[in-house]
């Protein structure tokens, strides 16, 4: 087998690879019912079992209360930009969203379709540098939801504790495609979360969905079925044929997860390899972290750049024959961005950071 590279991609992104490898056992044979989990019906009792143990450890490890349902859908975050509103924007008709990055921003103008979606606070002027800070007076008291993206994949910004909104009775919704697992949240403070799997849980093609009963049923009548989010609830997930496959290797990683310890020891590491890298960019004479507050950086997608495109593009060259791969920048912005997520372990930072001092040295 080849020998395996550090993939720093933004998603889909590195799976743990003793998970890889379990899957890779049992990818004919699935525990010697005769099949692959890609084979099998999703009515059969072998998935009703993976399904459910999924959900089941998922809900320990985020510690997800009773009154909440967790639901496996397609149709990546993107299309949660689409069902949200359809399901939530349904009282008032009204929505505030504070808009932080390129997905927040589609989010928004998707909602626009629905309602009366209003920005009502962004970053946009600084290039997304910055997670800016929203009190309850900057929230419209009828608003049906305030709408967060709690990490922004493409320019490295986080929704530190302090930085989450105090919405009050107002439902919270987030979007935690990239940083779900990585910190210990408290759900009960969310209306709705969700999360697309590609880049923290499981391969692309399962997005998690975690939403508050009282928030179901609300959806109008003239709404597609597949787009209401009771119906999924109702069923178990299993309205129509979910991604199977994704489902069970989700459900592997968060047995992972668990029985090393749970989240809170997840995020020691990110939080470790993460720091590692910073502050390396910080005291460096060619890099740059264009996140200045040290509050705001993402854990999961570290940005970096060296003031020079073409240098940048050179960095990116060398890196991959170096075997660190996808280190480049999102096409909007360029630069660099090394995606440091949970299965990332510590040695491939370190192989990233031994890799740029040498770039460092032979291009200062």
């Amino acid at each position: 087998m080849t020998e395996r590279v550090y993939n720093f991609s933004a998603g889909p992104s590195m799976l743990p690879l003793d998970v890889i490898e379990d899957a890779a056992k049992n990818l004919a044979n699935y525990n010697g019912c005769g099949q692959s989990v890609m084979e099998m019906s999703h009515r059969s009792k072998e998935f009703q079992k993976i399904i459910d143990d999924a959900e089941s450890c998922l809900r320990r490890i985020m510690n997800i209360p009773d009154n909440y349902k967790v639901l496996f859908l397609q149709g990546g975050g993107t299309l949660q930009f689409a069902m949200v509103p359809m399901n939530l924007m349904t009282k008032s008709g009204k929505a505030d969203y504070i808009v932080t990055g390129t997905w927040a921003k589609k989010a928004a103008a998707e909602a626009k379709k629905f309602g009366d979606a209003k920005v009502i606070a962004t970053s946009e002027e600084s290039k997304f540098t910055y997670i800016p800070r929203v009190t309850k007076d900057d929230i419209r008291p009828d608003a049906d939801y305030v709408y967060i993206a709690t990490n922004n994949t493409i320019y490295g910004t986080h929704f530190c504790e302090d930085a989450v909104p105090d919405t009050g009775d107002i439902p919270l919704v987030a979007d935690m495609s990239s940083c779900i697992l990585s910190e210990e949240i408290d759900v009960s403070k969310y209306g709705l979360i969700f999360a697309g799997a590609q880049k923290n849980v499981a391969p692309a093609g399962v997005t998690i969905v975690i939403v508050r009963e009282d928030l179901l049923g609300n959806a109008p009548e003239n709404i597609p079925t597949y787009l209401d989010y009771k119906i999924h609830a109702d069923n178990g997930s299993m309205y129509n044929t979910p991604p199977c496959f994704a489902i069970y290797i989700a459900g592997e990683v968060f047995k992972k997860i668990e029985a090393e310890g749970g989240i809170g020891k997840m995020n020691a590491q990110d939080v470790a390899k993460a720091e590692k890298l910073y502050n390396y960019i910080d005291e460096s004479k060619l890099y740059k972290c264009p996140v200045e507050n040290k509050d705001d950086r993402s854990l999961m997608n570290v940005v970096f750049v060296t003031g020079d495109a073409d240098l940048d593009k050179k960095f990116v060259a060398e890196a991959k024959e170096e075997g660190l791969v996808n280190l480049a920048g999102h096409r909007s912005i360029g630069g660099m961005r090394a995606s440091i997520y949970n299965a990332m372990p510590m040695e491939g930072v370190d192989a990233l950071i031994s890799f740029m001092k040498k770039f460092e040295a032979e291009n200062l």
